[in-house]
């Protein structure tokens, strides 16, 4: 991975962490006033969305540390799956986050239920992030053995000669 991209894409992850951030920031206060015309705060949505945010937070952070594991070239070692597992861990947190959203929301869209059902599509379109991120796993796994067994034969072949 080039210089200029590994940039670029440390930019991009700055920006929406800082904007999560700026979010959950907003959403906590929210939460701990209450509105000017005496009704209660969405508590439950509230706190279902900052619980969602956190979790992209998770990801953008595990994706960080794997760009960094690319710069360095020891992405192809055991160590990069514990970075991949928690992204994938995080994924399906933000899909029954999304769900729960999809669950609050729910009620009050009893005169169009076609926008529950197009979260709940969201939801497992979400879940279905989470399967790919889990091939590429697998992709990873089949690429740690092959750089493993690369090494073995090399170090034999510089015994031979």
């Amino acid at each position: 991975m080039g210089k200029l991209t590994v940039g670029a894409l440390r930019v991009v992850l700055v920006a929406v962490f800082v904007g999560i951030v700026a979010v959950q920031a907003g959403m906590v206060w929210a939460l701990a006033t209450k509105p000017d015309d005496g009704s209660l705060p969405l508590t439950a949505l509230r706190m279902v969305t900052v619980l969602g945010l956190l979790a992209i937070q998770v990801i953008v952070a595990c994706v960080w540390r794997l760009v960094t594991m690319v710069r360095r070239g020891t992405v192809f070692s055991h160590a990069a799956f514990r970075y991949v597992d928690v992204v994938i861990g995080a994924i399906v947190a933000a899909a029954l986050v999304w769900f729960a959203v999809t669950a609050l929301n729910a009620p009050g869209q009893r005169d169009d239920p076609g926008v529950t059902v197009i979260m709940a599509g969201i939801g497992v379109a979400i879940l279905g992030v989470a399967l790919l991120v889990l091939v590429l796993r697998m992709l990873l796994a089949q690429a740690v053995a092959r750089d493993i067994e690369a090494a073995h034969l090399q170090a034999e072949l510089d015994e031979v000669i």
